[in-house]
């Protein structure tokens, strides 16, 4: 990668490219539904009434179904108990229309997330959080991969091409949803891996380091311009709410105005954002792939 000082960092505009995604996902669900006489099915379950949660599952919702896929959709009571949950999912694992399943976090307090989780059958578990999927994407092997370190990655290699190797990449955060997933992707890509986190000595001065920037830390504005190489691939994971006078605004990790010398960023919002639920879809395809290639060769 050059050195070359940008003046203004190239916008990564992950909108458009989740855009497309979701378009090639539709061509390949039709494609395989003449091959196979299937459709993918997605499967998201909500408990409790999380406005929050319940606008999200509603935009998964549209986009499976836009993307050709059928949707199925469970909604359990705030009160709902753990083995009620636990039943639905082993339902939804025995159930052939189901390839994906995606339990919609976070749960009521009384509910233990991480044994839900762990219920769900590794090769339906599309937001890849399963310990089996930790542990073949760790020793390289076909994984479920997290949402949101896919499509980062996707990001990545829109921007600097499919070829990754030998560069240094710096992840800011160690988080198993983004962080850990991510290193692990870039070194099965060959790159050198550095994480930095909130016990990280000379953070700023590895950041600089970095041909590659993931920032996933959940801090605004932590990562400054001068924690960036010049010429470097920024991704911004970050999504945090600050105030701006009596309005609220949308900011990344990254202090985004100082970061014109970067070969590219991705805003916040309109960056990795989007790419979650086109990778949730994408996923959901793969998982889809995978069984229908154990079944021809059974």
């Amino acid at each position: 990668m050059g050195m070359d000082r940008f003046t203004r960092a190239a916008n990564i505009d992950g909108k458009e490219y989740a855009a497309e995604l979701v378009q090639r996902i539709k061509a390949d669900v039709e494609t395989l539904k003449a091959t196979t006489g299937a459709v993918p099915g997605l499967a998201v379950v909500l408990v409790g009434d999380d406005p929050a949660s319940a606008i999200y599952v509603a935009s998964k919702q549209r986009q499976t179904v836009a993307a050709g896929m059928t949707s199925f959709e469970y909604r359990l009571a705030a009160e709902a108990s753990q083995d009620e949950l636990l039943e639905l999912v082993h339902r939804l694992n025995e159930d052939p229309e189901v390839y994906g399943i995606l339990v919609q976090l976070p749960l009521p307090a009384h509910l233990d997330p991480h044994a839900v989780i762990q219920a769900i059958n590794p090769d339906k578990d599309v937001d890849g959080f399963h310990v089996s999927n930790a542990g073949r994407l760790a020793t390289g092997k076909p994984a479920l991969v997290p949402c949101t370190p896919l499509g980062c990655m996707m990001l990545i290699k829109a921007t600097l091409g499919e070829s990754l190797s030998g560069l240094h990449a710096v992840i800011v955060g160690k988080s198993n949803i983004v962080g850990k997933p991510m290193a692990q992707m870039l070194m099965n890509a060959h790159c050198t891996v550095t994480v930095v986190h909130s016990q990280t000595r000379n953070a700023a001065e590895l950041c600089r380091a970095a041909d590659i920037l993931v920032v996933a830390a959940g801090r605004a504005g932590l990562v400054r311009g001068d924690w960036i190489k010049p010429g470097a691939v920024v991704i911004d994971v970050g999504i945090n709410r600050i105030q701006d006078g009596e309005k609220s605004r949308i900011v990344g990790d990254v202090a985004y105005g100082e970061a014109g010398h970067a070969r590219a960023i991705t805003p916040v919002p309109g960056g990795v954002g989007p790419m979650t639920i086109a990778c949730l879809l994408s996923n959901t395809l793969t998982a889809f792939r995978r069984h229908h290639a154990m079944v021809a060769t059974a």
